[in-house]
């Protein structure tokens, strides 16, 4: 059916060259090749507009397929149509070599398009099935993030080798470019040198991708800053501050340096609450309103591990409370909620439990330093 219709349009094309026969030849050319280009682009519209048709109020994947590959597919044709019609166009060989020329890059890009597209689609396919917004994400933050970093890599293989092989139709492209493989080592050496930077973000997003010591969402502590995982680009990594600040990190760094991940096996994470009472505080009391408070918070899955004294001071005695959520998030709400509220509660029952300053005075001590003065 194909080779009908090129036979076809050709066929058409030629009795339009020969019905133009007393205009120039570069009029009759301009006007052959844009008759086949503006055929093509109906053809396309229509078998458009008729595929939109079939699966309109079907599954959404399908729709979001045909505007991906909605430009692809036009080029594709208008390449066809101008391939078609250049045979028959009544010019020299020198202006035919340069279109073709045009039409082998053309054809080049369309297929590193044809493969972008292609690479994004069945992306896109495969992660439609997993969703970020739910609460045990763990799954969806691990396969979105492997397949958003491999695809950033593959997608930078792709452009690069469709522009290698785009150069590589020039002839002096080609001939410079085996000499200076062949003889310019130096050359070679500082390219390397100047493209390390580049070349060891793009082998660490490959190895993030594969062994994932970071997700997207994850909770993080990079350079003594708490925040979570944004971004992870080609380059570089955006962490997301608590106080709503973007911390920019090369992607290298979390093969390079150490960091804490605190939602490294799960999204579960545990918050403490650190207070400084007096010795005379009744710890089971602090205790008690701990697990209280945190029954109480807005969280329903949040609950207290432990509430220990870990430490004492002459001054104080350290209590840890220990609080368990589902997410990082609702963790740090809980546990600064519960802190404000244990305060509270402590100013207004307990006020002996809050940290103070003693003075103790001797009255022996105070006669014989007031006798020793006189």
């Amino acid at each position: 059916m194909l080779l009908g219709l090129t036979e076809n349009l050709q066929a058409q094309l030629d009795a339009l060259r020969h019905a133009l026969s007393f205009a120039p030849p570069w009029a009759v050319s301009f006007i052959v090749l844009v008759t086949a280009v503006a055929v093509a682009w109906i053809i396309h519209a229509i078998l458009l507009t008729a595929v939109r048709r079939l699966v309109r109020g079907r599954r959404p994947f399908l729709r979001s397929i045909l505007e991906a590959t909605k430009s692809p597919t036009r080029l594709g044709l208008l390449l066809l149509a101008f391939e078609i019609a250049l045979p028959t166009t009544p010019l020299g060989s020198d202006a035919k070599s340069v279109l073709e020329q045009c039409l082998a890059l053309g054809a080049i890009f369309l297929l590193g398009w044809i493969a972008l597209t292609t690479l994004h689609i069945g992306a896109n396919l495969y992660l439609a099935r997993f969703r970020l917004d739910v609460a045990d994400n763990l799954m969806a933050r691990k396969h979105v993030t492997q397949v958003r970093v491999l695809l950033r890599a593959l997608d930078t293989i792709i452009v690069i080798a469709t522009i290698g092989f785009a150069l590589m139709t020039f002839e002096s492209v080609r001939q410079y470019g085996v000499s200076l493989f062949a003889s310019a080592g130096v050359a070679g050496l500082i390219f390397g040198l100047a493209a390390q930077p580049v070349l060891s973000n793009l082998i660490a997003g490959v190895q993030l991708g594969m062994t994932q010591p970071i997700r997207l969402e994850d909770a993080v502590t990079v350079e003594n800053e708490f925040g979570w995982i944004e971004e992870i680009n080609s380059t570089y990594v955006v962490i997301r501050l608590w106080d709503m600040r973007r911390l920019i990190v090369p992607l290298n760094y979390f093969s390079q340096k150490p960091f804490y991940n605190w939602t490294r096996h799960s999204t579960t994470t545990v918050g403490n609450i650190m207070l400084y009472l007096d010795y005379a505080a009744p710890v089971d009391v602090v205790r008690q309103k701990a697990i209280e408070f945190v029954a109480d918070s807005k969280s329903g899955d949040a609950k207290v591990t432990s509430v220990q004294v870990t430490n004492a001071t002459p001054q104080a005695i350290e209590v840890r409370i220990l609080v368990v959520a589902a997410s990082p998030g609702i963790t740090s709400t809980v546990c600064t909620d519960v802190r404000e509220r244990l305060i509270t509660y402590l100013q207004k029952q307990h006020p002996e439990a809050l940290p103070r300053q003693r003075s103790e005075s001797v009255p022996g001590l105070q006669n014989n330093a007031a006798s020793k003065t006189s």
